[in-house]
């Protein structure tokens, strides 16, 4: 994975704004974008795959870890 940049960790209580901030920053600046986790479950309500999360099956999700993509 190369991919140049800074990361950007907004963290705080719930309520405190961390959703407009980050809304705010993405309206502002195009070279900004949110990471989107990897989960296995399937998708709720009117989630959509890439926009809350990236929906995989269990195997994707195992040869993802195999292969180092993910950071945590």
């Amino acid at each position: 994975m190369d991919h140049p940049g800074n990361l950007f960790v907004v963290a705080a209580p719930s309520g405190s704004g961390k959703s407009s901030l980050v809304n705010a920053l993405l309206e502002v600046d195009a070279g900004v974008a949110p990471s989107i986790s990897h989960t296995t479950r399937a998708p709720r309500g009117q989630e959509k795959d890439g926009r809350e999360y990236f929906f995989i099956d269990d195997q994707a999700f195992d040869a993802k870890i195999a292969a180092g993509d993910f950071l945590e």
